[in-house]
């Protein structure tokens, strides 16, 4: 598998093959599947000059580790972050209210992973990273977001407190997490135009990175444990924001 950057399943790949078709190498689909998605997929791939190949479902299986791959899976050119500038132009570009998530220092590739996958899930515009002291787009964060790497924009930042300065001068609220939050995140206006601030293991959110937030929300704790992992405390503060912004 050297050399390859494998993505699976019918969402991801047809996104890929609509928004970024040139960094798809080659598709593979499960033979004896000719379902109406299966067929746009193969369209969608020839037209681009893709080659597709069909498998049977066992070397679908190997090439994914047992994934559920959904009968198809994509060779893809990795993607790259975006920079301050891109980030700032993409946003600008909305036509909705931008929906951001910020992780500030996650030094741990499976949490990193795992936000990418629920940030793609919650509709988030783009994730956003500092370039230094934190993990980047490294193969193992690619593996555990499962194609979500390849679908979420990610920006990798030379100043975190700068872009969110810069965020806000685009009225983007940004809200932080913390355990001695004002006040419990249900409580908390979490639409329009937003972004989840999030601190990394261990340390949580950094003092300067906590002084620019506009204010700064808690999840209930109810048991014995002070604290969540940051990929599951995401996912809660995400999920809350998506029902507050009607889950469209």
């Amino acid at each position: 598998m050297a050399g390859r950057n494998l993505v699976h399943g019918l969402h991801a790949v047809r996104w890929l093959l609509r928004r970024h078709p040139q960094r798809v190498r080659q598709v593979w689909l499960q033979i004896g599947r000719a379902d109406d998605r299966a067929q746009d997929i193969a369209d969608l791939a020839r037209q681009a000059g893709v080659t597709v190949q069909r498998s049977e479902v066992r070397s679908l299986n190997a090439l994914t580790n047992d994934a559920a791959h959904q009968g198809v899976v994509a060779d893809v050119a990795p993607s790259r972050a975006w920079n301050d500038d891109e980030l700032l132009e993409h946003l600008q570009k909305l036509e909705a209210p931008p929906f951001l998530l910020l992780l500030d220092g996650v030094q741990d590739p499976h949490n990193l992973g795992a936000c990418l996958r629920t940030a793609d899930a919650c509709g988030v515009h783009a994730v956003v990273i500092p370039r230094d002291r934190a993990v980047g787009l490294t193969p193992a964060v690619r593996k555990v977001a499962a194609g979500a790497a390849e679908t979420m924009p990610v920006a990798a930042v030379t100043n975190l407190a700068r872009t969110m300065r810069d965020l806000k001068e685009l009225n983007i609220w940004l809200v932080g997490t913390a355990a001695d939050g004002e006040q419990v995140a249900s409580a908390a206006k979490l639409d329009g135009a937003l972004g989840i601030v999030m601190g990394g293991e261990g340390e949580g959110l950094r003092r300067l990175t906590r002084d620019s937030c506009d204010f700064v929300v808690r999840l209930p704790m109810v048991g014995s444990v002070e604290s969540l992992n940051v990929s599951v405390a995401t996912g809660m503060m995400l999920y809350e924001a998506l029902r507050q912004r009607g889950a469209k």
